[in-house]
């Protein structure tokens, strides 16, 4: 039959209008008659070519176009007709941000190739999975091959073979009409304009804006979450017209101005609605908005909103979750703060929002109000593209429900090997794990559910309770590389998919350092229920018995020599890792841009090779870290310091070697009225050695411990480190500093320095 995809697109949206859901057009077969389908498409229907967006490589429409990289141009906005050229190839991050940026009554349109021969073929996201030494051909299609399936599965999807001039399913649901809803209400004791409520299209948005009013008062924050579609921009928007109506200065910052745009629109028709009949209503400009009463909403690039913190009396922050976590730190210092955030990980940027972020709101002195919206605002629930949507980029993923797994032990568990074929086949099986990474780290996004299921150098573990996943590893194939490529790594080109042999390469140096062959740990996560009962450990345990054990790797296929991890340091994490044998070699002089923390390399050898490669970068990393912490790591939190170098084999670096008269300054200081200032080297080494040592027989505080980084290592002033550590003054802080060092020349010193101590102790 004759396929005319105008009709059939012009069909799918007025039942999409209808219905206020969106239908989801697929042009599978040969690229150019896709475009022509396309452009027919775009010629029938009665979408303004300001509301239609072309993501993919060439700028062949005139409506906007976007490359799939620049996905997140979309947040924050709506389009009536978005168009995906999937020929080049498909990102899954960008395919997730798209179908979000789609309004009721809209078409999402993908061009494929051929749907049978799609799982085959290989694009340009592929050739980022096939990191070295494994080449393109050793990437499979399972990602793809499950989308097809999804797409084939799911209502609302239309499908049309180009190339055989066939509609294989034609999308139509014929939905039952929609029963209007009663309108929301204020709430009875409200502080904010009734008008601000008038404007909310559901009681889910209602009480969202009514949240906002927490922020009349001084010191309190408000989270606002939703999916996409929810009406969050909006809500936030109606807050801000309310308090610029009010006098009040709002300060709103997104990734990019166009992220904002939605709430700018609503703030700027409520703050017109409350100027009505007045003599002069609000001055728009671009992205500012002024009131007849001295208030304002305005925007500002995050880094540029944090220097105005100052002058403003709200901050409101749309798409938080795209933000490092650096940035939502510093915006937290606004005495009054709004996070709007979409969950699910459209933004791309991952759960750096809720998974560390939150954790530093909840240490903050902000009172917290949340709020979350259910409600579909954009279009109606159980939408079909969003139903399709989550379950193909497992969205909405999750770990098995608690009581299945709440008895787990590491006695009950059985270690098992996830296959990506298993995983295919078992979506309970895929949706669990995967499940698993998404709420347990802040980077999981949509790309990753890819890479776990076509990337030849990525290995997937768990452990199972009653056939359920409680715990689960995804491992990396690292180094292993030829001569050629590791010396482009030496000379400054990036290996992709090698973190730790590139870092100790280009960083550190060591151009031998990407022959051994490892195996870095991604991810690993347990699930809430069952934690702390050494579910990890038993997992990571597992893992050492599976890949490592062997004195020498030699050339056993698959054989490692490493075992390896990267990680956001915090003090619990680097003892976590500790206590399962591995030891730190690098923590980065850049704090990371999602976490907001500097990170930390560690290493379990496996084999002499892997020995050599560890024991040589462990003993450098002592060596460097006390220059280090005084220069690029002075404000590395004294903590994370203490447990890096307790981390480290107390074999590492240099031995303690001060001659007699750094002796005799060290314990004049400590017994006597010798001085710090004088020569800061000694005490550094000492109070290094130390650290990595952790000697039982010496039981400082915790504070004298931060002393010791903060004053020794880091060369923090006396008038910081008194007021940081609560010491009543200098002088106080300078005479503890003294017994600070105490212990350590009793343990570590020589005879000249047994000398000194006991001259002035008979004293």
């Amino acid at each position: 039959m004759d396929v005319d995809a105008a009709a059939l697109a012009e069909s799918l949206r007025e039942e999409a209008k209808r219905a206020n859901e969106r239908r989801l057009v697929v042009l599978a077969g040969d690229r150019e008659r896709g475009y022509d389908a396309l452009e027919s498409i775009l010629e029938t229907l009665s979408i303004p070519i300001t509301g239609t967006t072309l993501v993919g490589p060439d700028d062949r429409l005139r409506c906007e176009q976007r490359r799939q990289v620049n996905a997140d141009d979309l947040l924050g906005t709506t389009r009536d007709a978005i168009a995906v050229d999937a020929h080049a190839e498909l990102q899954p991050n960008a395919l997730g941000k798209v179908a979000g940026a789609v309004d009721g009554g809209g078409l999402l349109i993908l061009l494929t190739p051929p749907l049978e021969a799609w799982p085959e073929r290989r694009g340009e996201f592929d050739a980022s999975l096939a990191v070295p030494p494994f080449e393109l051909d050793a990437v499979t299609g399972r990602f793809r091959r499950r989308l097809v399936e999804t797409l084939r599965a799911h209502r609302g999807i239309a499908i049309v073979d180009l190339d055989a001039d066939r509609l294989e399913a034609d999308g139509l649901t014929d939905p039952a009409p929609r029963l209007a809803t009663a309108a929301p209400a204020p709430p009875p004791e409200h502080r904010f304009p009734a008008a601000a409520y008038e404007a909310c299209l559901t009681s889910d948005q209602a009480d969202a804006v009514a949240a906002f009013e927490s922020l009349l008062e001084d010191g309190q924050a408000v989270v606002l979450e939703a999916d996409r579609g929810r009406g969050k921009s909006s809500a936030a928007g109606l807050a801000a017209g309310a308090f610029a109506a009010d006098g009040e200065d709002v300060l709103v910052t997104a990734p990019a101005a166009r992220n904002a745009s939605e709430l700018f629109d609503r703030a700027e028709e409520l703050c017109a609605t409350l100027a009505d009949g007045s003599e002069r209503g609000p001055t728009v400009e671009s992205h500012l908005i002024e009131t007849a009463t001295g208030g304002s909403v305005r925007f500002r690039e995050p880094s540029a909103a944090v220097d105005a913190l100052g002058s403003a009396d709200i901050v409101i922050v749309d798409e938080a979750a795209a933000l490092p976590v650096a940035t939502l730190d510093s915006l937290l210092a606004a005495d009054r703060v709004a996070f709007a955030t979409t969950v699910h990980g459209y933004e791309g940027a991952g759960r750096g929002f809720s998974v560390r972020f939150r954790d530093h709101l909840a240490e903050s002195d902000r009172k917290v109000t949340d709020c979350t919206l259910v409600e579909p605002i954009r279009y109606a629930a159980g939408d079909p593209v969003e139903v399709w949507a989550f379950r193909a980029l497992l969205l909405d993923a999750r770990p098995p429900v608690e009581p299945l797994v709440a008895d787990a032990t590491p006695e009950s568990v059985e270690y098992r090997r996830l296959e990506p074929n298993d995983l295919l086949a078992d979506d309970r099986l895929l949706r669990e794990a995967f499940g698993l990474l998404v709420l347990a780290h802040y980077r999981t996004e949509p790309n990753d559910l890819a890479r776990l299921l076509d990337a030849p150098n990525l290995e997937a573990r768990a452990l199972v309770h009653d056939g359920h996943v409680v715990s689960v590893a995804l491992l990396a194939r690292e180094g292993n590389l030829p001569a050629d490529t590791r010396s482009m790594m030496y000379e400054g080109d990036r290996v992709r998919g090698n973190m730790l042999p590139d870092v100790l390469t280009s960083q550190l140096r060591d151009e031998a350092a990407g022959e051994p062959a490892g195996l870095r740990v991604v991810r690993i996560a347990t699930h809430h229920a069952a934690r702390s009962r050494g579910l990890g450990s038993h997992l990571l345990e597992c893992v050492h018995e599976e890949f490592g054990g062997r004195s020498d790797a030699g050339d056993e296929p698959g054989s490692i020599d490493w075992l390896g991890t990267g990680f956001g340091a915090t003090p619990g994490l680097l003892a976590f890792w500790r206590e399962n044998g591995y030891r730190t070699v690098f923590v980065s002089t850049t704090r990371n841009d999602a976490s907001g923390e500097y990170s930390v390399l560690m290493l379990a050898p496996t084999s002499d090779d892997g020995r050599a490669l560890h024991d040589r970068h462990a003993d450098r990393f002592v060596r460097r870290f006390a220059a280090l912490c005084s220069d690029s790591l002075d404000d590395l939190e004294p903590d994370v310091a203490r447990a890096a170098l307790r981390s480290v084999d107390a074999d590492a670096g240099p031995p303690l070697a001060l001659t007699d008269f750094e002796w005799d300054l060290v314990a004049s200081a400590a017994y006597g009225p010798g001085l710090f200032a004088v020569d800061p080297g000694p005490f550094r080494d000492l109070a290094v050695r130390y650290f990595v040592d952790d000697p039982e027989s010496v039981a400082l505080t915790d504070r004298e411990e931060r002393l010791l980084v903060r004053r020794v290592l880091q060369g923090q002033g006396w008038e910081t480190v008194a007021d940081r550590l609560g010491y009543h003054s200098t002088s106080q802080c300078m005479r503890a500093l003294g017994d600070a060092f105490r212990p350590l020349v009793d343990l570590y010193g020589t005879e000249t320095a047994f000398e000194v101590r006991d001259r002035f102790v008979d004293e």
